[in-house]
């Protein structure tokens, strides 16, 4: 059965923000995946929490809040990499995030083995 793209792109932010929930304890406002080649691109809004957000209101704040959640997801980066071979089907090579607090936007970039794209159109 072929999966549409649109279709893939879909479950793997709806995967993301049920992760992000059980994970953090809330997931983002907003999330849009995109598959271009072998990297499949997320971008999360509205990601921080009230207290992050107050925290964010000076510069040590900022530090803490990017390095914590560096930390975080750095622990759980076998589950996000099992979230996407489920999807996919498809070997994650690496994933490289930051996170903007200012923006309260994190982006995510998964790197691939294969070229997903091309399987998929």
């Amino acid at each position: 059965m072929e999966v549409r793209k649109s279709v893939m792109e879909s479950e793997i932010s709806k995967a993301l923000t049920q992760w992000e929930k059980e994970y953090f304890g809330r997931g983002s406002v907003n999330v849009k995946t995109d598959i271009v080649r072998n990297m499949i691109i997320v971008i999360l809004k509205g990601i921080l929490t009230p207290a992050e957000q107050e925290l964010a209101k000076d510069q040590q704040g900022v530090l803490d809040i990017k390095n914590m959640r560096a930390s975080l997801i750095e622990r759980g980066n076998h589950q996000i990499k099992g979230i996407i071979h489920q999807i996919t089907r498809e070997v994650v090579e690496s994933f490289h995030t930051d996170i903007s607090v200012h923006k309260g936007e994190r982006i995510i970039v998964f790197m691939l083995k294969e070229n997903l794209e091309k399987k998929l159109t």
